[in-house]
């Protein structure tokens, strides 16, 4: 994230100072104003979508030819973690669902995103959205996890199903 440099709601110069026991950005007028930016995780919804007997794993544009992973999305302003999960898998692969289970709550540090995953079940001819160029299919146990964000999802959802599978790390 760029670093702000004003205040969004007077103006001013924003400050770095301890607030809580961390270091925050925040506006120097704290009588008349009192922003700060606290830096909260953002809620992302994520999905292990089942098709036809199979995981659907999907390249995003900006990803390299190698990387394929859950289709995820940011959950929007008044919607629920699986209304926004069958939003995005409409979405991206113009496909209805049905939630199945709840996966879990995964922390992506490096992004500072909450991934609320959940495994759902979906019928309808895939149509790719522009954010992606590519799926593979894959049986639930063909699923190498990743170590991060997402993976932890497959990784735990397998383990339910008595698939330990090794990790692997596709970024190299």
């Amino acid at each position: 994230m760029s670093k702000m440099n004003f205040c969004p709601q007077c103006g001013k110069t924003l400050t770095t100072r301890e607030k809580d026991g961390k270091e925050r950005i925040l506006c120097p007028d704290e009588e008349d104003c009192g922003y700060v930016f606290w830096n909260n995780p953002t809620p992302v919804v994520a999905a292990i979508v089942e098709h036809e007997g199979e995981i659907i794993l999907a390249r995003n544009a900006a990803w390299p030819p190698t990387w394929y992973a859950l289709i995820t999305g940011f959950l929007e302003a008044g919607e629920t973690p699986s209304e926004g999960i069958l939003r995005e898998i409409k979405e991206e692969l113009n496909l209805d669902g049905e939630i199945i289970e709840f996966v879990g709550l995964y922390e992506f540090h490096r992004m500072n995103q909450l991934i609320i995953a959940y495994y759902v079940r979906a019928s309808g001819e895939i149509t790719l959205s522009e954010e992606l160029v590519d799926y593979k299919r894959l049986k639930d146990f063909e699923i190498k996890p990743w170590p991060l964000g997402t993976g932890k999802a497959v990784q735990e959802w397998q383990a339910k199903r008595g698939i330990f599978n090794e990790i692997i790390d596709f970024t190299r």
